[in-house]
């Protein structure tokens, strides 16, 4: 489909974007593209006014931050993926970043864009809800920090106001003593996927002194499975309680019975790299 008409405006800095994005009740912006254009397309979204921030060269950087790594809005997904800072000190989040669509998603989408879409199908709002990462908004009375765990409040809602953007995202180093893992299953390389699961453990003398799993489209948003978490700290099969309080589509990719299956493997598995 074409989408709806709409007018087009380029913001140069934060200010101007969030200048326009208040001058009318209906207007978006535009980073990557990847996640609104197609709800353009598809006439789901019709805003009368398209928010070009993606040459706000300011929101792009990935940045030693003391006991986190900090990172621009609109850093690209592969910039994320090939951070030497990232790989040292977060190899979990760049190794999701890698596996984000295909090469050419990689190069324009933006971690921004992601985490403010909320899809509970994408792979970073997953991975920074295992992370206990968190996010910076911005709007005209300043800037707010909101957790993770807070940020996504259902399917493409998030706890940013209408003109609110997200300017910034941090995630912590991870010590040596930290396992991790992110396996999902998707029909082919460059799907949403079906399942995913994002794994962070504290060893300690062979056992998970802690842990953390966070599951992609067992939702309404990322979830953590707070039950497999419990489980993986008492030596118990993590995989057998991984679906507890989700709730998982029907949809052409797989049921929701199909899903809680799935979502056990996954965890299983994770859990077992975390740890090795």
């Amino acid at each position: 489909m074409i989408p709806a008409p709409f007018d087009y405006e380029v913001a140069e800095s934060v200010e101007e974007a969030l200048g326009l994005l208040g001058s009318r009740e209906d207007a978006k912006l535009l980073a990557g593209g990847h996640s609104l254009l197609p709800l353009l397309r598809l006439r789901v979204t019709r805003p009368s006014l398209l928010v070009d921030v993606g040459r706000i060269d300011e929101l792009r950087y990935i940045r030693d931050a003391g006991s986190s790594i900090a990172i621009g809005a609109l850093t690209r997904h592969h910039d994320v993926a090939t951070s030497p800072l990232l790989q040292e000190h977060n190899p979990l989040l760049s190794y999701a970043a890698g596996l984000i669509g295909d090469p050419q998603v990689r190069h324009r989408g933006t971690i921004g864009g992601s985490l403010a879409h909320g899809d509970p199908a994408s792979d970073l709002p997953a991975v920074l809800l295992a992370l206990d990462g968190e996010v910076d908004v911005v709007g005209r009375e300043g800037t707010r920090t909101i957790p993770a765990a807070e940020f996504f409040l259902g399917v493409f809602e998030t706890a940013a106001g209408p003109e609110e953007m997200i300017t910034e995202a941090r995630v912590p180093k991870l010590s040596g003593d930290h396992g991790w893992s992110y396996l999902k299953f998707r029909r082919r390389a460059q799907d949403w996927a079906t399942v995913g699961v994002a794994v962070v453990a504290k060893r300690r003398n062979g056992s998970a002194e802690s842990a953390a799993v966070s599951l992609v489209n067992m939702g309404p948003t990322p979830l953590r499975a707070r039950a497999a978490e419990e489980a993986v700290v008492a030596g118990d099969d993590p995989g057998a309680v991984a679906a507890s309080g989700s709730d998982p589509p029907n949809d052409t990719n797989g049921s929701a019975e199909y899903r809680r299956y799935l979502a056990g493997v996954l965890v299983r598995r994770a859990v077992e790299e975390a740890m090795r």
